[in-house]
């Protein structure tokens, strides 16, 4: 089967060449064995033109650290189905701010955050405070909420090159 070569369309990419070299880690968080929805949201940030580093389940706090810590992505994804999403949510995020590196990365978490539920007001408020740049629940919106998030961060901007100008000299030797 081939595609149809149609002009202005990436298949499989997206049409934001800027994105395409921006790095995301995709990750969970060490209690959780879960590994589709990793899969779901290393396949959906992959379809928008990002690269996609998934550091797969049961990730103890110092790998993702120092996985982060070396990438230095553009996103930090971390997803929970296990329902212990906020209690080790907010100890990985404390130690993702507290590496210099990665202060400024933006870092969103989601999923079944709560054993017993909905996430309430107050638990996305305190992931919020610990430095969390969003939160996104497992309702019917939570993924179009991730998709608008993930679209609104500015693309990776690419170091600039340095290019010399070399010009003739008098005796025109360069």
């Amino acid at each position: 089967m081939s595609l149809p070569d149609s002009p202005g369309v990436i298949w499989g990419n997206s049409a934001d060449p800027a994105r395409v070299k921006a790095t995301v880690v995709v990750t969970s968080m060490a209690s959780d064995s879960h590994t589709w929805n990793l899969v779901y949201l290393q396949l959906l940030l992959e379809e928008l033109g990002y690269d996609v580093v998934n550091l797969g389940s049961c990730v103890p706090d110092d790998l993702l650290i120092s996985s982060c810590a070396e990438l230095r992505p553009a996103l930090v994804v971390v997803s929970s189905v296990n329902g212990h999403g906020y209690a080790d949510g907010m100890r990985v995020i404390d130690k993702l701010r507290a590496c210099d590196q990665l202060v400024a990365t933006p870092v969103v978490i989601g999923g079944k955050l709560g054993i017993d539920g909905a996430q309430t007001g107050a638990h996305i408020h305190n992931l919020m405070a610990s430095g969390f740049d969003a939160v996104f629940d497992d309702t019917a919106t939570g993924i179009q909420d991730f998709n608008r998030f993930v679209c609104a961060i500015p693309a990776k901007t690419q170091p600039e090159q340095v290019h010399w100008l070399l010009e003739p000299t008098p005796t025109g030797r360069l």
